[in-house]
């Protein structure tokens, strides 16, 4: 009879030690999974503040990029300093020049903060090739893109422009905006 209570606590001190260590694994993978939900959280909050900071970053450098042309603008004598053309400008032409790359930066900084997609950016220059002085700024300024680093969103549309471009002059056809076919997502 003795071994029999004996085996029975035996088992019961089995049982309770079992069921300890069943809580005690379920409470530490409870507070892993608490952890884990919190780091995530944390996380997902870090990536909002980076994403948020570049789109500030991208919006300042818009603004000074815009200043300084608008100087430029203004003024010949700043103007100067700016023109980097392939072959002589007049006053005129470098002033047009310059707003020509305001108006192409100021899509590329669109597309860049997800303001507009890549198949708005193409409708967007499409249409404003249709410009001779935009057509003009474009050829006259393909060294310079020609240094930006591959791979980049500057190059990658530089290119899209420069096959667009192409394109169009190629094309007979009267309805431009169907010209050239829009990328894809």
């Amino acid at each position: 009879m003795a071994t029999q209570r004996f085996g029975v606590r035996g088992l019961g001190a089995v049982a309770a030690a079992a069921a300890g260590m069943a809580a005690g694994a379920l409470i530490t993978m409870a507070a892993q999974r608490h952890a884990l939900e919190t780091l995530r959280v944390r996380l997902e909050h870090l990536e909002r503040t980076a994403h948020t900071q570049q789109h500030t970053n991208l919006a300042n450098q818009q603004r000074l990029h815009w200043e300084l042309l608008s100087k430029a603008i203004d003024d010949p004598e700043l103007a100067e300093v700016l023109d980097l053309f392939e072959a002589p400008v007049s006053t005129k032409q470098r002033r047009q020049f310059l707003y020509a790359n305001a108006l192409y930066t100021n899509a590329l900084f669109y597309y860049r903060i997800g303001n507009i997609s890549r198949e708005e950016f193409f409708g967007y220059i499409r249409g404003i090739l249709q410009n001779p002085v935009v057509r003009e700024y474009w050829y006259a300024t393909r060294h310079q893109r020609a240094t930006i680093a591959d791979g980049s969103d500057e190059a990658e549309l530089g290119r899209m422009v420069d096959e667009l471009l192409t394109q169009l002059e190629e094309s007979d056809a009267d309805e431009w905006w169907v010209v050239g076919e829009p990328p894809s997502a």
